[in-house]
C-alpha cells in the first residue's frame, strides 16, 4: 500500500515492525531511496565507515533467515534484506553509526509505503556456538574484519499494524534536569 507523504510526527507514529510481506518486489528506485537515507545518516566524526549489503536473492534470503536460532525466519519472506555492517577495529562507534543508518532506512521505507523489521544479529548465533557473523560472512563473502549489527527485512507489508498509540507513551520515563 502506498501512502501519501507524511510529516515526521506522523511518520514516527506510523512506523511499526512488519514481519509478513507480500511477494511483490521493491522497485530499484525505492531501494536507492532507502540506501540514500542510510548514506546520509550522521556518523561519529563523519567517518561513514558502515557497509551495507543488499540481498534480494531468494536462496540467500532463506540462508540469512537461518543465521541465528530464533527471530530471523521473517527474512525469507521479505523482498530484500539490507545487512548492516561495521568494522569494530576501525570505528569504536560502529554500533551507534549502524543503528542510526538502520533506523534511517526504516523510516524511509515507511515513508515509501514499505514495511521493515530490524533483525538483531550482533551477539546472536546458533545453539552450536556458531556466531551469526560467521554464518552471514559465509553466505555473502563478507571480510572477517566486518561485523553484522542487524539485517533489515524490507518489503510490501502483508500484516496491517495500527499506529503507535499516544496514550501508551511512557512519559514517566522522561526526566528533566535530574532523575
Amino acid at each position: 500500500m502506498i501512502r501519501a507523504i507524511m510529516d515526521f510526527k506522523e511518520l514516527v507514529q506510523q512506523r511499526r515492525s512488519h514481519r509478513k510481506f507480500t511477494g511483490e518486489e521493491v522497485s530499484a528506485e525505492d531501494v536507492k531511496m532507502i540506501l540514500r537515507a542510510a548514506l546520509m545518516s550522521p556518523t561519529s566524526k563523519g567517518q561513514r565507515a558502515w557497509q551495507f549489503v543488499v540481498v534480494d536473492d531468494k536462496t540467500d534470503l532463506e540462508k540469512l533467515s537461518d543465521a541465528k536460532d530464533m527471530g530471523g525466519q521473517l527474512i525469507k519472506g521479505a523482498a530484500l534484506a539490507v545487512v548492516v555492517l561495521g568494522d569494530p577495529l576501525q570505528n569504536d562507534c560502529w554500533v551507534e553509526d549502524g543503528s542510526i543508518a538502520a533506523i534511517s532506512m526504516q523510516y524511509q521505507a515507511e515513508e515509501l509505503g514499505l514495511g521493515s523489521c530490524w533483525v538483531q544479529m550482533r551477539g546472536r548465533g546458533l545453539s552450536d556456538g556458531t556466531s551469526a557473523d560467521t554464518v552471514i560472512q559465509g553466505i555473502l563473502d563478507i571480510p572477517e574484519n566486518l561485523s553484522c549489527l542487524c539485517v533489515l527485512a524490507i518489503g510490501h507489508w502483508a500484516d496491517e499494524r495500527k499506529p503507535q498509540a499516544e496514550d501508551r507513551l511512557k512519559w514517566e520515563n522522561v526526566h528533566v534536569d535530574k532523575f
